[in-house]
């Protein structure tokens, strides 16, 4: 079917997603992306010199979709937040760039602006530039690890946690792993349980350990 509009570089790059959203980063060729426009392959040569290019152009549409954390007079701490609450929602969506962000020698424009505003938040919030460095560091491996275990557990919602766990208590020898059961029972299976709750909860702790270090070695 022939594309409804023009073709240009966002539609490449739009088609790119989709395609790894359904298959993974592997599933990227030229030939897929032209399949998922109606294209021929050699039409997306006008638009992208290669597939390396596809690859930086998805990493940066990535990266804009992430909310950018608003500095000026504010919180760093809900800036820093606000925008790891939002890269996770879009890791989420678009886990096979995970293995993709720090991987990319030609970064985009987006994503120089998103590293540069994230640094800029910290360093207006006092961290010196090594505690700067240590932060983005720590933030951004909490959020692509939580993602990336998110996406291979097989719960995503309550009720799969009460047959999942469920599953595994009937069939627990509780004498001999009387902790695991505990937590299962008192926990997982109890009413208003949600895992997704964690991650909040580990990224405060992460920004209060922070909070207490920003100014430095005498922090410690």
């Amino acid at each position: 079917m022939p594309p409804s509009q023009p073709l240009n570089r966002g539609l490449v790059l739009e088609a790119a997603i989709r395609v790894a959203d359904r298959g993974g980063v592997e599933a990227i060729t030229m030939r897929r992306v032209a399949q998922e426009l109606g294209v021929e392959a050699m039409s997306l040569y006008h638009h992208v010199p290669n597939k390396d290019a596809i690859l930086d152009g998805v990493v940066d549409m990535v990266f804009a979709a992430i909310e950018l954390p608003g500095a000026e007079g504010g919180d760093w701490r809900e800036a820093i937040r606000a925008r790891s609450f939002s890269a996770r929602v879009i890791l989420s969506r678009h886990s096979w760039a995970l293995g993709l962000m720090d991987s990319r020698r030609d970064p985009g424009p987006a994503t120089l602006r998103h590293h540069d505003a994230v640094l800029g938040v910290l360093r207006e919030a006092g961290f010196t530039l090594p505690m700067a460095a240590h932060a983005v560091s720590l933030i951004d491996s909490y959020v692509s690890g939580f993602v990336l275990q998110e996406a291979n557990l097989p719960v995503r919602t309550p009720d799969d946690v009460e047959e999942v766990a469920g599953g595994i208590l009937r069939h627990l020898p509780a004498e001999e792993l009387p902790y695991l059961t505990e937590m299962i029972r008192d926990h997982a299976l109890q009413p208003g349980y949600d895992h997704t709750g964690e991650f909040g909860y580990g990224l405060d702790l992460i920004l209060d350990a922070l909070e207490a270090r920003r100014g430095g070695p005498r922090s410690r």
